[in-house]
């Protein structure tokens, strides 16, 4: 099974960016997504891109804020988080959907947001 390793994630101020890179051990030519998780609530959603890169889908909260991207030469995919905002913090995971199902899981990455 391929494993994903995410990184970039810091402590960063309102208003402030990150990018996070998520790096496969192999290539991985399947939808690959971000998720994040807060204490206390449950993983949820937050952007997902299609094999190609053509196609994207974003949370409501996160449109306009975050894009995402993938360069398979490299077996990554990125997030691009600009305007954040204190609720956007929480461990961000990526993962993969080879058979439209989410399995591969990372470890995550802690972004903080301070006011």
């Amino acid at each position: 099974q391929v494993q994903l390793v995410e990184s970039g994630g810091g402590l960063v101020q309102a208003g402030g960016s990150l990018r996070l890179p998520c790096t496969a051990s192999a290539r991985t030519l399947s939808m690959m997504g971000w998720f994040r998780q807060a204490p206390g609530k449950e993983r949820e959603f937050v952007a997902s891109i299609s094999w190609s890169g053509a196609n994207t889908y974003y949370a409501d909260s996160v449109k306009g804020r975050f894009t995402i991207s993938r360069d398979n030469a490299k077996n990554t995919v990125y997030l691009q988080m600009n305007s954040l905002k204190p609720e956007d913090t929480a461990v961000y995971y990526c993962s993969t959907a080879p058979n439209s199902i989410w399995s591969a899981w990372g470890q995550g990455t802690q972004v903080t947001v301070s006011s």
